[in-house]
Parts: C-alpha cells; sequence; structure tokens
C-alpha cells in the first residue's frame, strides 16, 4: 500500500487560496480607505462584555465620532471627488464581495 501526493493539485490549491485572500483583503483594504477619504468614517460603538478589561464609555464614543466629523470636514475633497471616492469605495466592496462568492463557487462546484 503506497500514498501518492499529487503536489501539482497541492500547489493548485494553494495559489488559488493565497491569490483568493490578497483579492478579499486588498478590495477590503481599498474600500475602506476609498470611503475614508469620502469622508464616511466608519464610527463603530464598541460592544460591551461583562468581563471585559477595558469598557469604553459613551464619552470616548462622542468623542471618537465628533473626531471623524471633524476630519470629514476637514477634507480637501470636492464634492465630486467624494462622490467619485464613494463610489469606489462601494464598487471596491462589491468586488470583495465578488471574490468571496467566486471562491465559494469554486468549492460548491467541484
Amino acid at each position: 500500500m503506497s500514498i501518492e501526493i499529487d503536489w501539482f493539485a497541492f500547489v493548485q490549491v494553494f495559489a488559488a487560496a493565497l491569490v483568493g485572500a490578497l483579492l478579499v483583503v486588498g478590495f477590503y483594504a481599498v474600500g475602506l480607505r476609498l470611503l475614508v477619504r469620502a469622508g464616511r468614517a466608519p464610527v463603530v460603538a464598541p460592544a460591551e462584555f461583562t468581563d471585559a478589561i477595558t469598557v469604553i464609555s459613551e464619552k470616548d464614543v462622542r468623542r471618537a465620532a465628533k473626531a471623524a466629523e471633524k476630519a470629514a470636514r476637514k477634507s480637501p475633497l470636492t464634492d465630486g471627488q467624494k462622490r467619485l471616492a464613494l463610489v469606489g469605495a462601494y464598487g471596491s466592496f462589491a468586488l470583495c464581495a465578488v471574490a468571496v462568492l467566486a471562491g465559494l463557487a469554486l468549492i460548491v462546484m467541484r
């Protein structure tokens, strides 16, 4: 009884996983960067956990939201450039979703 490994198939799977991960992370990073340039920095309220070491107060959340609004007002971009950056951000997030769905299709169709 001998076990044979198809190394070419292993390299194909490795390359597909590496390219897929780079595409998803890259599109997401570009989308997030364009979203910030468009003046729509995402501010997420922290979740409160009972056993958390550090809990962010409401004052800190308001301070972060105020800083994001101030940064949006100071943006040197025109309204048209902001709109273009926002469209680019949404397009980049859509490409990220397409990359994920393509990966799932590769798994399911095999």
